[in-house]
């Protein structure tokens, strides 16, 4: 038969987002599809970097990463969720969230394992997925506020359900589960004896009077739940690859014989440097952040208001799903590209965060910029509205 590829290689296709960065850079535009912050890294960040450079920190660490970032991460979450996590042995530091949620996967999903995942989703959730060769069970949220009843849960779960993914605050929606929501899926997630991955690398990113309730810290919920965060985000170092899993320690030591087995470890002056961010940064820095960035969403949202494409306004994240309906095109691809060629604004088109054909009508931006970046992007989608597109 010949020298072929894989079959799972399919699951790891270039993303959409990929795909509209490459496409921004050929007209030299703004790019606003990929999640890339490009706001100041904090100087105790680099600083720790750079010091651990100097001083020959250049070799492999544990596995399980730098114990002082462990550390660092463990007080940290003590402090944001009131949840403990023993920094010996139940986390993993690993390349950057994916990576994390990658060797998660690996640890805990055989092959034919169901995971349910509410949709709009991020790709790289079912592309890690299906690399482990689980089967994605798609729970379509529900405007306007991104809803969905435990009926939904309870219409999906088989005898193969093996775990759920919950994203929050969520990328691409910016929606954030309330309390009851969470409480839902822990009770279903009880009954069905489920793993309960969580993404929660957006903690911080938290607008007007939301709040950010961190699964594990439902009562019951730490044992059965893999946490799921880094430093990309906060620390606007997207480059440097530190993530982390939290979770118990039963889970942990496979989760970090999988991170060995495919990364050895994250970049070792790297974690230095997050691991004195998280030290010296307090809780003021991620207030301000949240302060930032809210007021950057609102004058984004305002700019396409403006243009013609009415946002779904998110409650946390750094990204805003917008209505392209009224855009020349018939597919979200057509849209984005349109968009792309009359203004130079890049977004991804939704149907990137779907199964089916429910996201022609949405693109997303990131609006995690520069001021005066973000400044340009929404005086160039005005040129939507002046050329009636």
């Amino acid at each position: 038969m010949g020298l072929t590829l894989s079959e799972r290689h399919a699951c790891v296709m270039q993303s959409e987002i990929r795909n509209m960065s490459i496409e921004c850079v050929k007209v030299n535009g703004i790019n606003l599809a990929q999640g890339v912050c490009d706001t100041p890294v904090p100087e105790a960040v680099l600083r720790g970097a750079v010091d651990a450079v100097e001083q020959g920190m250049n070799t492999y660490t544990h596995y399980a990463g730098l114990l002082q970032l462990r550390q660092a991460i463990a007080d940290k979450q003590k402090s944001s969720s009131g949840v403990l996590f023993d920094p010996e042995s139940e986390i993993i530091v690993s390349a950057g969230a994916t990576g994390a949620l990658y060797c998660a996967f690996q640890a805990l999903l055989n092959p034919g394992d169901e995971v349910i995942v509410f949709e709009p989703f991020y790709g790289y959730h079912i592309s890690t997925l299906q690399a482990a060769e689980a089967v994605p069970l798609y729970l379509p949220l529900r405007l306007p506020e991104w809803s969905f009843s435990e009926h939904d849960l309870e219409h999906l779960v088989t005898s193969r359900t093996r775990g759920i993914i919950v994203n929050t605050p969520a990328n691409p929606t910016g929606k954030i589960f309330s309390s009851a929501e969470l409480g839902c899926i822990a009770s279903f997630a009880e009954r069905y004896d489920l793993f309960v991955f969580t993404d929660e690398i957006y903690e911080h990113f938290i607008y007007g009077d939301q709040v950010h309730h961190s699964f594990a810290a439902l009562p019951g919920m730490k044992e059965r739940t893999i946490t799921i965060s880094g430093a990309s985000k906060t620390f606007s170092v997207t480059g440097w690859r530190i993530g982390y899993a939290l979770c118990d320690a039963r889970w942990a030591r496979a989760i970090g014989y999988f991170n060995d087995l495919v990364y050895v470890c994250a970049p070792a002056p790297l974690q230095a440097g997050v691991a004195r961010g998280m030290r010296e940064l307090g809780s003021s820095y991620y207030r301000s952040l949240a302060v930032d960035y809210q007021a950057k969403r609102d004058r984004f949202c305002d700019a396409l208001d403006r243009a013609g494409l009415a946002p779904h306004i998110p409650d946390g994240a750094y990204y805003v799903l917008a209505d392209v309906s009224a855009i020349r095109g018939i597919t979200g691809k057509e849209r984005a590209m349109h968009i792309l060629q009359t203004t130079g604004v890049a977004s991804v088109p939704g149907g990137a965060f779907y199964h089916d054909k429910r996201g022609e009508s949405l693109v997303r931006f990131c609006f995690a910029k520069d001021d005066a970046v973000l400044d340009e992007a929404c005086q160039r989608l005005q040129l939507l509205t002046r050329q009636g597109c």
